[in-house]
């Protein structure tokens, strides 16, 4: 089984029901089904076979949704890239990633001018609607329109035998550290974690799910898109993230699901005003992407009157490992325990299980984990042993399996050889009223190796460094308060919403 058949399948059952809602229009379950099968049979009528690749370069849109599974079900290999890279950024991927086909919009064509005669692409699938695109050095031939596409093939065309472990997605990382990862996802690999998701979390056929976050990002394709998909949810397509937005929308469809990063819950909180609650609807909301501070998670709970299952993923795993189950207390600052199917445990630098409540990397095993990392056997041998994912992230488990991150491998600061986490750090800044958002990196000093510095964003023109590093002192052991705290207006973030430490790095080099 996979994604796109079971789209086939969920659509037999779900005919009439809207599948999606984008810009006030629905569309329904049997129309989404046979527009994904026209575009892979389009796919097919343009050359395209079973095993080639093809870029998704576009933000949320039922685009994304027909582009992704159509390619799917012809058997391809789809690789999402953020349309906001630049050229340069996005070059590596397609290159690497051996890309033959780009689905975009219209006003993104224009990164790929100058990449064109370096790539092997033979066709640019453009889907915006009514619009011609030009090019000053992409052959027209190579354009097609996303109707034209829906144009050229039968319905009922050929469809290649899919088999579980064939490549379905190569997902590249940020590439925050170096040369971006693609990380190899099988058909099987997404249908497990999709399915798994949404019957750990009861995703059914009456939820109406918001998809705010990037769909190029894993977080969003499974747990806003291919989970609520499985069993006849409705997607609620909000093309970028806006609090209003998001109010707005959640008011009038009556949403039941809000899936985002600890970042978008700040924004809402600091926006919510008046006595209407907007989420009224809302079952639960989901948390990912980073940990959620103690503090925010309390605070969006009591304003908004709602519970968030705080989660843990990453792209190798496709992604979800991990969630706060919903039939039982939730405990703050916990990932949860791992979701059906799938084993999570904590070991030492040996690869042996360390006792309850000891810190250790957190690795992960289960029908959900990559096949590998795109022409990388030496990185994908460092990252898979025996069987088991190697996250790169330390964690703790308490004694009822629940886990908990205590931070990043590499994030962690060593001040005089006592170990500093950023986040328990961070959490303690987090508990004072006028802090928005703060994050914690380690940077080099004479005496102790590293020392603690730390940006902060406030609401409080007057909050001096001198107020923070006392408040910082009645709750850390000295060698754990920052010895350096910078005011920023805004901390750098990636299009998800996650803050970018490197970014803070190359702030304090530069100084």
């Amino acid at each position: 089984m996979n994604i796109s058949e079971q789209l086939a399948i969920t659509a037999k059952e779900y005919v009439d029901k809207p599948a999606f809602i984008f810009a006030n229009q629905e569309t329904s379950y049997y129309e989404l089904d046979r527009s994904v099968s026209l575009f892979a049979a389009g796919l097919a009528a343009l050359g395209y076979q079973k095993g080639d690749h093809v870029a998704l370069v576009m933000g949320n849109s039922p685009y994304y949704i027909i582009g992704l599974y159509g390619a799917l079900r012809l058997g391809m290999v789809v690789i999402p890239i953020n349309p906001l890279y630049t050229p340069n950024e996005m070059s590596y991927m397609l290159k690497n990633g051996d890309v033959t086909a780009v689905i975009t919009m219209d006003r993104f064509l224009e990164k790929f001018q100058t990449l064109d005669s370096e790539l092997q692409v033979s066709h640019y699938i453009i889907c915006d609607s009514g619009v011609e695109a030009e090019t000053d050095s992409i052959p027209q031939q190579k354009i097609t329109s996303f109707y034209e596409l829906l144009q050229l093939g039968d319905y009922n065309f050929f469809r290649p035998a899919l088999h579980k472990d064939d490549l379905a997605i190569v997902l590249y990382t940020s590439g925050t550290t170096g040369t971006p990862k693609g990380a190899m996802l099988s058909h099987h690999n997404l249908y497990s974690n999709a399915k798994d998701v949404a019957d750990y979390l009861n995703i059914n056929g009456d939820d109406r799910v918001i998809a705010a976050l990037p769909m190029f990002h894993v977080f969003c394709l499974t747990v806003s898109l291919n989970a609520p998909l499985m069993n006849g949810g409705t997607i609620i397509i909000l093309p970028k993230f806006s609090p209003s937005a998001v109010f707005a929308l959640s008011k009038n469809y009556q949403a039941t699901i809000f899936a985002g990063v600890p970042t978008m819950y700040n924004y809402l909180l600091q926006a919510k005003s008046g006595e209407e609650n907007p989420f009224s609807a809302i079952r639960f909301c989901i948390s990912g992407g980073a940990s959620m501070p103690v503090a925010l998670l309390k605070n969006f709970e009591r304003v908004f009157d709602v519970k968030i299952s705080e989660g843990y993923g990453l792209s190798e795993a496709s992604p979800v490992t991990c969630f706060n189950p919903l039939d039982r207390p939730r405990k703050p600052g916990s990932i949860g325990r791992s979701i059906w199917h799938v084993e999570n445990k904590v070991v030492d630098e040996w690869g042996e299980e360390v006792a309850v409540g000891e810190v250790g990397e957190l690795v992960v095993r289960g029908p959900n984990v990559m096949l590998g990392y795109y022409k990388l056997p030496e990185e994908t041998a460092i990252a898979l042993k025996d069987g088991w994912l190697h996250t790169g992230d330390m964690a703790r488990m308490d004694e009822e399996g629940y886990f908990y991150i205590v931070d990043r491998k590499k994030d962690m600061i060593l001040v005089g050889g006592y170990n500093v986490y950023p986040r328990e750090v961070e959490e303690v800044l987090y508990m004072h009223p006028n802090i928005i958002e703060v994050a914690v990196i380690g940077v080099p000093d004479p005496q102790t190796g590293e020392a603690v510095q730390c940006f902060v964003v406030t609401d409080d023109s007057n909050l001096t460094a001198e107020a923070l590093t006392a408040f910082c002192e009645k709750h850390l052991v000295k060698y754990k308060v920052p010895t350096t705290i910078e005011f920023l207006d805004e901390l750098p973030k990636n299009t998800t919403g996650k803050i970018l430490r490197k970014k803070l790095q190359e702030h304090v080099q530069q100084l």
